[in-house]
């Protein structure tokens, strides 16, 4: 630096000083080279690395990251959405459900479990295939330590790995026998054969490379001998049989062809493999390929091929000698669980126990099959000519089914013993009369689901009542899909008043008006249109509705004050477009916000609270008010509740109905009415039928009613009517 001074006559002079900084500026040197070493590790992997916060947001990736991003920009899969830093990765899975990217939401399971510490670390090897190539990633997760919350994921290319293994996979089905192998893909190109086929040939390998089994085409067959053979082919995977075939030399040849299809883990066919054999056939490759057709590669079983042909020699066997007999649907209770806290070879092993167990139980000349999964099937035949005979014969093994499948599990694992409880649940299906494979499966398999429904490690008999409630609901579920379109939904307005019977709004409820069936209860399809995921357009449609209404009461004195409750779905409030949903609507329609309210259950606001009070909080600023519905029927925290931007708790109709009969509800019906009061909160009860409900309520503060005492949900015309009386 420098300085203006004068010296001992008073003549100025300028002054230079110098510092020492060298030791500041190694110390900016040393960061700058720290940051830049991290930098150029993270880059320096072949793999994609990204680092998440803990609340699964990007923070930082790799170049190998960024690139692997742009260069799969608008193609399918995971990788091609915008993955940059400040993205939530957690997100970006979960829309990912459904894509070509398979492994979206067990990546995004496997994150979850690692940031919540329920796993040490996660490593799935998944597919992420275009319509150009196949590739497969390994997907691995591990937490970034004790100081930072949150986990770095690598995403590595394996597809190389994984070719290689098909590779060695072909080659040892094909090179395993000393008959002729062909091995072509999915449309019939050959792709690989051994020696033996160029001995019985003549074609060497370069001379059969990329052409297919129609060189050896004798001109013996005709179209349809072909046409059948692929037939077969396509439906059951398989086809063997005496073929005429034309060597490279000209001479004509017969032969004995086997085809078998090799599925890929999706049920897609593969490659298929062709077994050449002269006439005197090789019992032992025949064999073999009869394995792989028929049965369940990990657990030894017959696979559903082979069970459908057992059980279509059974039904025939049972109509023709009138003896009844049965199928076990079983399916293993929270088998999922066990896959994603220990893994899949756990998994596989809990499976081959489970196959050993059963096959202890059954007899020998009873069929155990694996349908795959952790779906089993027991095939029981000539049990006796009574109906309830078999019945009894049928329950006492399954009986016993459940006892041994329900006994603690020990499995040797990655060098460590686990401990699994795992029941089952078990559908029966009788037969005596004339029914396809498939009818029957699915009779057991409606059976294990009300097996399940009813509280698992139970049984089940299939009986008609069964299928017709589910042929009903298919009916009902076509018609309902069609319902919106051919505007057969209706609103109802239920009114809300103070005690002196001034109306200060609404309640709208959902009413179906089918053209054949009348008017549907919402009991019936509400929960119809949850299962399906038709609530969303649904619900939307009454939110658009409601807030349409709102705006021409606008211009009716009578009702333009009047506020209108809006029951919200889970599956709709949890979208994560919900907010702008609403927002969107209250724009479109220009009404003052505080007009509308929605209405959420206990349930759907304790079943993600972080997410319930964000999202009320944001619609909140915009001036939209909330009520509790049914409130009192859950299990509300009072920590939640008060936390919860609530305007209003609505007294569900079951206490509210008791008041005067039972002391415990009118004690609950006080005790909440004095919690709203003390919370600044509004109180309303539903289901006021009679003066003395009325009376109670007013009595102990509760200032708003609705129910029958001042009117039943009506159409909108009605409901003007009665504001005017």
């Amino acid at each position: 630096s420098a300085a203006l001074a004068f010296d001992e006559d008073g003549t100025p002079e300028l002054r230079v000083m110098v510092r020492d900084i060298s030791e500041r500026k190694l110390i900016e040197h040393n960061l700058k080279d720290s940051e830049t070493f991290k930098r150029s590790i993270l880059d320096s992997m072949p793999s994609q690395i990204a680092v998440l916060d803990h609340q699964g947001v990007i923070v930082a990736v790799n170049e190998v990251w960024q690139r692997f991003a742009l260069e799969n920009s608008g193609k399918p899969g995971q990788h091609a959405r915008n993955t940059e830093v400040g993205v939530n990765y957690l997100e970006i899975c979960l829309a990912s459900f459904g894509d070509i990217d398979e492994g979206a939401q067990e990546v995004h399971e496997g994150i979850l479990a690692v940031l919540e510490g329920r796993l040490q670390s996660y490593s799935l090897e998944y597919p992420c295939h275009s319509p150009n190539e196949q590739r497969w990633f390994l997907a691995s997760v591990t937490p970034l330590g004790i100081e930072y919350r949150g986990v770095v994921i690598t995403h590595t290319n394996i597809t190389e790995r994984k070719l290689a293994e098909n590779e060695l996979r072909i080659a040892a089905i094909a090179f395993e026998t000393q008959t002729g192998m062909v091995v072509t893909d999915a449309n019939a190109v050959i792709l690989r054969i051994n020696k033996a086929f160029t001995k019985l040939t003549g074609y060497t390998e370069a001379e059969s490379l990329g052409q297919t089994p129609h060189m050896l085409s004798s001109g013996q067959h005709d179209k349809l001998f072909f046409e059948t053979l692929w037939n077969d082919l396509i439906n059951t995977g398989y086809w063997e049989g005496q073929i005429w075939n034309r060597r490279k030399d000209g001479n004509i040849v017969v032969e004995w062809l086997a085809i078998s299809a090799v599925m890929d883990a999706h049920a897609r066919v593969s490659h298929y493999i062709g077994v050449y054999s002269h006439i005197i056939q090789n019992l032992e490759a025949i064999e073999e390929i009869h394995r792989l057709a028929y049965y369940d590669p990990l657990t030894k079983l017959p696979n559903r091929r082979l069970l459908q042909d057992r059980l279509s020699q059974a039904l025939a066997v049972s109509t023709r000698n009138r003896l009844y007999g049965a199928i076990l649907f079983l399916d293993l209770d929270h088998f999922k669980q066990i896959n994603d806290t220990r893994g899949h070879e756990a998994g596989d092993l809990l499976l081959i126990e489970v196959a050993r167990r059963l096959r202890n139980v059954v007899r020998e000349v009873d069929t155990l099959a694996r349908l795959g999964g952790d779906e089993f099937v027991v095939l029981l035949e000539d049990l006796d000519t009574d109906v309830e005979v078999a019945a009894s014969l049928v329950k006492q093994v399954a009986g016993k089914v459940l006892g041994v499948l329900a006994e603690p599990y020990l499995i040797h694992c990655n060098e460590q013993d686990y401990n699994f409880h795992c029941s089952a649940s078990i559908g029966i299906g009788l037969y005596i009369d004339k029914l396809t494979p498939e009818e029957l499966l699915g009779h057991a398999d409606l059976a294990m689901y009300e097996a399940k429904s009813g509280g698992r490690n139970a049984l089940r008999f299939f009986d008609m009542t069964m299928q017709e409630v589910v042929t009903a609901r298919t009916s009902l579920e076509q018609d309902l899909r069609q319902a919106l379109a051919h505007q057969e939904f209706k609103l109802y307005f239920q009114m809300q008043a103070l005690h002196n019977r001034r109306i200060i709004g609404a309640e709208v409820l959902l009413r179906w008006a089918h053209p054949e069936r009348g008017l549907v209860s919402p009991r019936d399809f509400i929960p119809l249109a949850e299962q399906t995921g038709l609530i969303l357009p649904i619900g939307l449609w009454v939110l658009e509705t409601a807030c349409a209404q709102l705006k021409t009461w606008e211009a009716v004195p009578l009702a333009r004050d009047l506020q209108l409750a809006v029951n919200v779905s889970a599956h709709q409030f949890h979208q994560e477009c919900f907010v702008e949903q609403v927002c969107a609507a209250l724009e479109r329609y220009a009404i003052q916000p505080d007009r509308l309210k929605l209405e959420l259950t206990e349930s759907l606001v304790l079943d993600d609270i972080e997410d319930t009070i964000s999202k009320m909080l944001a619609l909140k600023t915009h001036g939209v008010s909330f009520s509790m519905n049914d409130f009192g029927t859950g299990f509300s925290s009072l920590s939640y509740l008060t936390k919860l931007p609530l305007n209003q708790l609505k007294i569900d109709q079951s206490f509210v109905r008791n008041l005067g009969v039972k002391h415990s509800d009118a004690v609950i019906v006080q005790t909440i009415i004095s919690m709203g009061n003390n919370l600044g909160m509004e109180v309303i009860a539903e289901g006021v039928e009679t003066e003395e409900q009325r009376a109670f309520l007013e009595l102990h503060g509760c200032p708003a009613i609705q129910g029958y005492l001042i009117g039943r949900p009506v159409p909108l015309e009605e409901f003007e009517r009665q504001l005017n009386r």
